[in-house]
């Protein structure tokens, strides 16, 4: 695992978290979904096994609603002002997390490694020259190296019944 060490938080300051080593991978996602729970254009997250988060302070709440796949997305966010910090997705159970890179104290340290559901995008957002875009997803194995392609899978593995 990488040393590298991010934190985080809402915005009145109240929750704070910490998270340690590289994504697994961090999608920019343009879905109506997203631009539905965000009110915003899209969301970045970035995606990470939940041991390597640390809550370190303030309260959250836990508001569930439906994911693309039909599944429960868990949305996890500050209990006094409402800053969606984290998700669950049933994809990857609550083993994996999903962090909104916006609440990170240094945003512009993460990059995203593709822009997703770019096809639902406002026809206004420029979209970067130099970041893989696609119209809905991706192949995680062709896009992601193989040590994180690795951690995905087994990622999923534990999210899947028994």
């Amino acid at each position: 695992m990488s040393d590298k060490v991010m934190e985080g938080g809402c915005a009145c300051g109240n929750v704070r978290y910490r998270v340690a080593g590289d994504p697994i991978f961090v999608n920019n996602c343009h879905c109506t979904l997203c631009q539905q729970q965000t009110g915003s254009t899209s969301v970045v997250n970035m995606f990470y096994e939940t041991d390597r988060l640390t809550h370190l302070s303030g309260e959250t709440s836990r508001h569930v609603v439906k994911a693309g796949r039909g599944g429960d997305h868990a949305i996890i966010r500050c209990a006094e002002c409402g800053t969606a910090l984290w998700s669950h997705y049933s994809r990857l159970g609550e083993h994996g997390v999903g962090i909104r890179v916006g609440t990170l104290d240094a945003p512009a340290s993460v990059r995203p490694d593709a822009v997703i559901f770019a096809a639902d995008r406002m026809p206004w957002v420029a979209l970067p020259d130099d970041i893989p875009v696609f119209e809905t997803t991706y192949d995680a194995s062709e896009l992601l190296p193989p040590e994180r392609f690795a951690r995905l899978k087994a990622l999923a593995a534990k999210a899947r019944p028994a």
